[in-house]
């Protein structure tokens, strides 16, 4: 059963990155604006503001197809010192309200008011009160789930996006659940979920009825984890950490390799256990290091930094191998290796579509 007792507010700041930027430039106010890399560069959108996402402009998109779909698009490279000092104001008013506030990324996290220090009962006062004096002391607006559980607090968040206010009270949590697509469980990729569509596995609520072994050969090892969720249970605690910063897998080797098969195969390897880390985080990063130490214990770091983070393995290897091309990796015997990934941010889990109608016109008291 979902807890009665837990009040649980997932606030995410809108088009965070690009918002800023317009609030900062007035002459961009109402237009579309993508921060990120130059086109030229071959760089990525890193956010869209909402009037370039009108025209299709989405995170992680060439910039060059970016402008291409929005002629009009203004392309602004990142500040990320001003977007972190802006950070910190957010996250000053959030724990004005509980220390239970558990970091995602500069512009998102979770915060368990079930007991706060505004003593207030109802969750839906307090993520009112949240927007308010966010505008008020930033000129940005969020939007905000409510909800007895991350998980569903998460997804109301973006229902209403931007300047939303989502509640899914425990008495309409079922409700809330029966109009949710499959991809909005947390792991259910587009792979995936057009996998459990050919299978007539459209809904969040028709994971329920599948059998766990048939489950299983899709999912895998998220079978029971999924089943939960499709129940709308989520037992995880809002826990207060610092947000983690890098990831890191190294191997100091008992015989020096020589071999540049086997170096390959260990970069690989090492950039694939990162993969795994971070999809199992529900992170991605924008920096990949590759470390060599040589057999006379000289060591050379290489480094290569995107506009836009990434969990993929392949996306991974294929740059932690172009950083090994650039060492002198075949002149030395090596002793240890070692893949990191670094500039952690919080993946957005798939966007409900417009498509899906929202439930309530007014939140209920929660």
């Amino acid at each position: 059963m979902v807890s009665l007792q837990r009040r649980i507010i997932h606030i995410d700041m809108d088009a965070f990155y690009a918002s800023v930027e317009q609030r900062d430039r007035p002459e961009l106010k109402g237009k579309p604006i993508a921060v990120g890399g130059r086109p030229e560069s071959r760089g990525v959108v890193a956010a869209a503001s909402y009037e370039a996402r009108a025209f299709g402009v989405r995170s992680a998109m060439s910039m060059s197809k970016a402008l291409n779909i929005c002629p009009t698009l203004h392309v602004i490279r990142p500040e990320f010192s001003k977007y972190r000092t802006v950070s910190k104001q957010v996250f000053s008013i959030f724990r004005s309200v509980t220390a239970l506030v558990e970091p995602l990324s500069l512009d998102e996290a979770y915060l368990d008011v079930t007991n706060n220090n505004w003593r207030e009962p109802l969750a839906t006062k307090i993520a009112k009160t949240l927007k308010a004096q966010i505008l008020e002391q930033t000129s940005l607006t969020a939007s905000a789930g409510v909800a007895p559980n991350k998980f569903l607090a998460k997804i109301a968040s973006d229902w209403r996006k931007p300047d939303g206010l989502t509640v899914v009270p425990h008495q309409r949590v079922e409700a809330f659940l029966q109009q949710l697509p499959v991809e909005s469980l947390w792991g259910v990729g587009p792979i995936t979920a057009g996998r459990l569509r050919k299978i007539g596995i459209t809904r969040l609520t028709d994971v329920r009825r599948m059998a766990d072994r048939d489950l299983r050969k899709i999912v895998g090892t998220q079978t029971g984890r999924l089943k939960l969720l499709a129940r709308g249970i989520d037992n995880r605690a809002v826990v207060p950490n610092r947000i983690v910063k890098s990831h890191s897998s190294e191997r100091t080797y008992a015989c020096d390799l020589s071999d540049l098969i086997s170096i390959k195969t260990e970069i690989e390897r090492m950039a694939k256990a990162n993969a795994d880390w971070l999809s199992n985080k529900n992170m991605s990063a924008r920096t990949v290091t590759v470390k060599v130490r040589y057999h006379d214990f000289t060591t050379v770091t290489r480094r290569n930094t995107e506009p836009s983070s990434t969990s993929s393995s392949d996306t991974l290897i294929r740059r932690a191998l172009l950083l090994l091309d650039r060492t002198n990796i075949i002149q030395k015997p090596v002793r240890l290796l070692g893949v990191s990934v670094h500039g952690l941010t919080s993946q957005s889990e798939q966007q409900i579509s417009d498509k899906y109608p929202v439930l309530w016109d007014s939140p209920a008291e929660v």
